[in-house]
């Protein structure tokens, strides 16, 4: 494994992280004993860097990473975040009615403490708002998570998909040391100004989905995803916006043919080749993809190869939006 510095700190993390938001929730059934065998084995590969979130099944993600966590706290530099709440004691996912956001001081101060049980931890490395709240100034959120950074119960800050105006406000009551945001070869909202202004304050981008929740990979069907799999109901993976997508695919499959690596492996290495301070957190549950994601670190991708994708891209502009209308409104606030 590779190793690439955090930000504004002196951590060195895995090149590629780890996502574990599917061991538990949103992709349908999943196995925690197969989770917690892909957990030791991303150890195994040096893969330091860990994600999870409150919500991911109503705390359940953080209760399964404790298992693994219990005996290797100091191999891993967890990240989780806080700002979902689920209106019934049912957890579902993000677009639903159920959930809302929440970045209010009272609920931080909440937050912590109870992923902090779940975790069986101390401290947490890195601490996210999920999103900005639209209703409570960023100063007062990040005022009270820089709190928790005095009281030592998280050592670093971070914000997810935030605009250029609150990552400059953010930053005015405490640094900020990463941004995450959804971003791949479909995804690339983030180009321009949430760069230029996160770079700006020497914050890293963490990116989530970065396989595009799947879509860019070798092994992909729609028809294959379970019934309960939150993608079903994506505008993306519906209509001519999926004809789109898969013609993409078809056309970068044949350039990941031509290297000898597979389809994920080219879409991770393209996301890595936009810059050593993106330190992206594919997620998965089998131990097979995570030796598959990994050996991306090691794929060189050339100018013209690096140019014949945006052609590719530009070619396939059609990818449509990557959540429904109600999620949408808390991205980039």
């Amino acid at each position: 494994m590779k190793y690439r510095k955090l930000g504004n700190t002196e951590e060195q993390l895995s090149t590629l992280g780890l996502g574990c938001m599917g061991m538990s929730f949103a992709y349908g059934p999943s196995d925690d004993n197969e989770s917690i065998q892909t957990l030791h084995s991303a150890l195994d590969l040096g893969i330091n860097f860990w994600d999870t979130a409150d919500m991911y099944g109503n705390g359940a993600n953080e209760r399964l990473l404790s298992q693994v966590l219990k005996e290797n706290r100091e191999k891993v530099f967890l990240a989780t975040k806080f700002g979902f709440r689920f209106r019934t004691n049912n957890a579902s996912d993000s677009n639903s009615p159920n959930t809302y956001f929440d970045g209010s001081p009272t609920y931080v101060k909440q937050a912590v403490e109870a992923s902090l049980q779940r975790l069986g931890i101390e401290v947490i490395d890195l601490y996210y708002a999920h999103r900005v709240d639209p209703n409570v100034p960023v100063e007062d959120t990040v005022g009270a998570m820089a709190d928790l950074v005095r009281e030592g119960k998280v050592r670093y800050l971070g914000l997810s998909e935030a605009s250029p105006e609150s990552i400059k406000r953010a930053n005015t009551v405490h640094p900020i040391s990463a941004l995450q945001s959804e971003y791949s070869l479909l995804t690339r909202g983030v180009e321009g100004k949430i760069m230029d202004t996160m770079r700006a304050y020497n914050m890293s981008l963490v990116p989530y989905s970065p396989l595009a929740r799947g879509l860019v990979t070798d092994t992909f069907k729609v028809e294959n995803l379970d019934e309960k799999d939150f993608r079903r109901t994506l505008p993306r993976y519906k209509g001519d916006k999926l004809d789109n997508n898969l013609s993409l695919k078809t056309e970068l499959q044949e350039l990941a043919n031509q290297k000898s690596i597979t389809m994920a492996q080219l879409a991770l290495a393209w996301v890595l080749h936009q810059g050593n301070d993106i330190i992206p957190i594919p997620g998965t549950r089998k131990i097979h993809r995570l030796k598959e994601n990994a050996a991306a670190v090691d794929v060189n991708l050339s100018e013209e190869e690096l140019q014949t994708i945006s052609q590719l891209l530009a070619k396939y502009p059609n990818v449509g939006e990557r959540y429904n209308e109600g999620a949408m409104r808390l991205v980039n606030n």
